[in-house]
């Protein structure tokens, strides 16, 4: 049967391409078919989706040195125009701009994301037999063009949101997993930064391709975009991640800047991955370390504790980077740190603060905060003193999270600072023995062994307290059955 001229084909919707035929009239059919699915007119949908069927046949019946530009003049152009398909696929596949919050359009969006993966998996498929031909070159310049597009589309569709459903994930999966498996590498990690020292790797390319939506006027313009970014990052580590900074740091700032708590989030994770991955020489350089620190510093007066939970968590790993170059001299106070200027925001916080997901968040960085500072902890020692006596006295649920962080506050607290603890012995003595008091009492509220958990806490407690004071206070223990009791007597001077 003759062949069908390749003009034919995508003016019939649905109609399907020969497989023989010249590389011009193969270059013609790939740049309609890229035509139909980057076009403007009026069936744009009918047309995309005819553009589709077109190109699943030309990839079935095409022979893949004739697809990779065969042995004739064109063996430029081909790669190229595939490169130029994948582009126009992975687009359109792409979830559409967020309006207010609404999920219309999602399930569409996990159809298209079907039936482009199911494509770029006969390309691949293409691909991967083609190579031991005689077109190897073709194929490494097809490959380089096709990774970068594929690569967006299998992360954007692989990973849980809004837009995917479980088919459009698995088709995905399986479009990253036989990428891997054509560019002969063991994992994602190795695809971006290459599988050896001599290799490149992609992870240039891929931001090459995410840069134009990752400006301040278009990153939410496909919400794809940010997660792509943010799990690509995260998939490189030191000692690759250094020389991509230029590249890495500006679109996690501007991820974080959001007024979106979600995407808060997501930027400070973003920027916790480089201050954990890149050397404290390059963070310093241009004083980028000071940029990300005051980017975080802002989050600490919004009231979402997971915000805070990772701001916090990130800033604890950004001390040691901006206290590198800070030497005491001993004729001379020691100056105050990035640290004392967060503690002191954070006590400021936690004093009023009620909502017991923000007291517990507080409560569970604050032995990390003592420790950073050390001796130092004593400037603050004062407000610290009114916060743990003040987070002591409320119960905090069944799992008593805040009290025993603040009870592991006070022990590092004393074993720290503890010449100034004899003058505060009555105050901490009274609302140790007030929580024991309390626990003693409660019937039945927390399990036991969140009530052992606090007894052994106090208690360890109480006994630090006895050593700072010089055995003002006498604590006996005995052990009776499965239970810890504790008897205390005051000093003869607290008779």
């Amino acid at each position: 049967m003759e062949p069908h001229g390749c003009r034919e084909c995508p003016s019939r919707e649905g109609s399907s391409l020969p497989g023989e035929r010249a590389s011009s009239d193969l270059g013609q059919a790939l740049s309609q078919i890229l035509h139909h699915l980057t076009g403007l007119d009026s069936r744009r949908g009918k047309a995309r989706n005819a553009a589709l069927q077109d190109l699943s046949a030309l990839i079935e019946a095409t022979e893949g040195d004739e697809l990779f530009g065969g042995s004739g003049t064109s063996l430029r152009g081909m790669p190229e125009m595939l490169g130029q398909v994948a582009k126009a696929l992975e687009k359109y596949a792409a979830p559409p701009k967020e309006q207010g919050g609404g999920s219309d359009g999602h399930s569409e969006v996990a159809e298209k994301a079907a039936a482009v993966g199911l494509l770029f998996l006969k390309l691949l498929r293409k691909v991967g037999a083609a190579e031991n031909s005689l077109v190897c070159p073709a194929r490494k310049a097809c490959l380089r063009l096709l990774a970068g597009p594929i690569y967006i589309f299998a992360v954007s569709h692989s990973l849980e949101q809004a837009w995917t459903s479980p088919r459009s994930q698995d088709v995905a999966g399986q479009v990253l997993a036989v990428l891997l498996q054509v560019t002969e590498c063991a994992s994602v990690a190795g695809f971006l930064h290459g599988e050896n020292e001599d290799e490149k790797g992609r992870f240039t390319l891929i931001m090459g391709l995410l840069k134009p939506d990752l400006n301040k006027e278009t990153w939410k313009n496909n919400p794809a975009t940010k997660h792509v970014f943010s799990w690509t990052l995260q998939q490189v580590s030191r000692p690759w991640l250094n020389q991509h900074l230029e590249r890495i740091l500006p679109p996690s700032l501007l991820i974080s800047d959001d007024y979106q708590t979600e995407n808060k989030i997501l930027g400070v994770h973003c920027l916790h991955h480089i201050v954990l991955n890149v050397p404290a020489a390059d963070l310093l350089q241009y004083n980028r370390a000071q940029v990300v620190y005051h980017a975080l510093f802002n989050h600490l007066y919004t009231p979402e504790h997971h915000l805070i939970q990772a701001v916090l968590l990130c800033l604890l790993d950004l001390f040691p980077v901006l206290e590198k170059g800070l030497h005491w001299k001993g004729d001379a106070a020691r100056p105050t740190t990035h640290c004392d200027e967060v503690l002191q925001l954070i006590l400021t916080h936690m004093e009023p603060e009620h909502r017991l997901l923000l007291r517990r968040t507080y409560a569970r960085n604050l032995p990390a905060f003592v420790k950073r500072l050390g001796i130092l902890t004593v400037r603050h020692l004062k407000r610290l003193q009114r916060v743990i006596i003040g987070y002591l006295e409320v119960y905090d649920g069944p799992e008593e999270e805040a009290r025993l962080k603040i009870l592991e506050t006070l022990k590092l607290l004393m074993q720290y600072t503890w010449p100034r603890v004899s003058c505060r012995l009555v105050v901490l003595l009274k609302a140790l023995l007030k929580l024991l008091c309390d626990v003693a009492r409660d019937p039945s509220l927390t399990p036991e062994p969140i009530k052992s958990a606090l007894l052994e806490e106090a208690t360890d407690c109480l006994i630090l307290l006895d050593h700072c004071s010089q055995g003002r206070v006498k604590v006996r223990d005995s052990l009776q059955l499965h239970s810890r009791q504790v008897s205390l007597s005051l000093g003869d001077s607290y008779d």
